[in-house]
């Protein structure tokens, strides 16, 4: 869906002449209310479940979660995935023609020249885009990680357009240690001497090491210990060495299967992903934080939220802890508004909300049953 008329940004920028990319699932209803809008996190996009007929291998990346029967059933929800603005899969993002580029110049496309976006932006955008389908009220908002902090955003930003807020493996705002590490990561992109400071698409160039290094780096972060244990433990890649030690004692070679993995993550992201969305969708992790307007009082922030709430949370994620979850939850509590809170036993760390584990399956279809539905 194209938008000609400028979306004002939260940096005080505004973006114009720009496509929201969008997939919906399901039929809407004849009173426009049974629709759930997904939140994507930062290297997904609007393809949440099922398969395209002329590439069935492109399988949604929500789809154990939403479809014909699943949790959330498509056979009774209007399910709607949007692309996030400043993405690289299908909304205008930093790759594309700047509107404002002048004729002759070496730069057509924005390159770091996008503008800043903010979780807020996402919300307001995806806003728009449910005005242009009539769609006046969700029946749930619903996001795992960073598409939890948007589905948080819309219950503060949009309160009574939210009947109820799905939030999975998010937090009220990143740690310090999260910002640590989405610096080192994007430190690792922007020294890639490919990088050329942004505008690498006029040079033909792609920052790939700068982008193996930051997937890799994030990738550690989506496992837990326990998993990286049991998948790779200390496991050689092969019998390298005659010594008996098994190891070739070098300081290039990939010689521990956690290794190779990691490679291989780091290899295939850089095939697809633009290194100035991956800056823009990090930076917006960064800012989030709902409650700096209000002194840092969470519980003041969420005092203006209206819907009821399904939060959860998983014992081995790390990087958005289950502790965070319950900050939110505190802060809904502290309001006296309805929340549903469950903490998954899962041993799959950050990686559990888009993973295959039964209980977590049927907390959510439950609350959609009973709740969403009702």
């Amino acid at each position: 869906m194209h938008f000609a008329a400028p979306l004002a940004l939260q940096s005080g920028a505004s973006l114009r002449d720009y496509t929201v990319a969008y997939e919906t699932y399901g039929t809407l209803n004849a009173d426009k209310s049974n629709a759930v809008l997904i939140c994507h996190a930062l290297n997904a996009s609007h393809h949440v479940a099922g398969y395209y007929a002329d590439d069935p291998k492109n399988t949604g990346w929500w789809d154990n979660m939403i479809g014909p029967g699943k949790p959330v059933d498509t056979n009774r929800f209007f399910v709607i995935g949007i692309n996030n603005i400043g993405s690289c899969f299908g909304s205008t993002g930093p790759r594309d023609a700047n509107p404002d580029a002048s004729a002759g110049s070496l730069r057509q496309a924005y390159g770091a020249d996008f503008p800043v976006v903010t979780v807020e932006d996402w919300v307001n955008a995806q806003a728009l885009l449910l005005d242009a389908l009539g769609i006046e009220t969700l029946a749930a908002v619903m996001g795992g990680s960073l598409g939890g902090m948007q589905a948080l955003s819309w219950t503060l930003q949009y309160p009574s357009r939210v009947r109820h807020a799905v939030v999975v493996a998010s937090a009220p705002n990143l740690s310090t240690e999260n910002i640590a590490f989405n610096e080192v990561a994007r430190r690792a992109i922007v020294t890639d001497p490919d990088f050329h400071g942004g505008h690498f698409y006029e040079h033909g160039t792609v920052p790939a090491r700068g982008l193996r290094i930051a997937r890799m780096i994030g990738h550690i972060t989506y496992l837990s210990d326990d998993v990286m244990n049991s998948k790779f433990g200390r496991e050689l890649r092969e019998a390298v060495a005659d010594n008996g030690t098994g190891y070739k004692y070098s300081t290039q070679d990939i010689e521990f299967q956690i290794e190779s993995y990691l490679r291989y993550q780091g290899e295939k992201f850089s095939t697809y992903f633009d290194a100035n969305t991956y800056l823009l969708i990090t930076r917006a992790l960064d800012y989030f934080d709902p409650a700096q307007k209000h002194g840092g009082d969470l519980a003041a922030a969420m005092a203006q939220a209206q819907a009821r709430f399904l939060v959860v949370s998983f014992t081995t994620d790390w990087r958005f802890s289950p502790a965070r979850s319950r900050e939110i939850v505190k802060a809904l509590i502290d309001n006296r508004h309805r929340v549903s809170y469950a903490e998954i036993d899962a041993p799959h760390g950050h990686d559990a909300f888009l993973l295959e584990d039964p209980r977590y399956l049927d907390v959510v279809r439950a609350y959609f049953e009973q709740e969403v539905a009702a």
